[in-house]
């Protein structure tokens, strides 16, 4: 296995070519093949171009669920993991205020270190931080290699 490259704000999100260039232009392709044949069978298979049409829309229905649902439940788990990390490593004060964040928030802090976190904690209760400008403000980035 590879080391892992370093994370920064600018490069910690990845791509699956496989999955999101070519399986998009696979279903874009056929989107399209599908509204042409449509157009050109109008007169002649007017039912079967529609088929045609409704399944591909169907297909990037499936495409779109299939990268939204698992992210999902790895916000839920990032939600859990730092409100346990957040309260070990949160001074009394602000332990108490943990239920006040966000879970993007949360998934904007998991990224900063442990040193940092209780400044940045502070300032997100504060100002109401998104997630971008949590990210835009770590330091010291603690990476995540795991998130699909």
């Amino acid at each position: 296995m590879s080391t892992p490259k370093p994370q920064s704000f600018s490069k910690h999100a990845s791509i699956d070519p496989s999955f999101h260039v070519v399986t998009f232009a696979a279903l874009l392709f056929n989107f399209v093949a599908g509204i042409v044949f449509l157009v050109m069978s109008f007169h002649t298979q007017l039912l079967l171009g529609l088929w045609i049409v409704v399944l591909s829309v169907a297909l990037f229905l499936i495409f779109w669920k299939v990268r939204a649902y698992p992210l999902k439940v790895q916000d839920r788990i990032i939600r859990l993991e730092e409100r346990v990390r957040l309260s070990v490593l949160l001074p009394e004060p602000l332990q108490k205020r943990i239920h006040e964040l966000t879970e993007d928030q949360l998934i904007g802090l998991r990224f900063a270190s442990d040193d940092e976190l209780p400044e940045l904690v502070q300032l997100t209760l504060e100002k109401q931080l998104t997630r971008r400008q949590i990210k835009e403000r770590i330091q010291s980035w603690r990476p995540d290699h795991y998130r699909i």
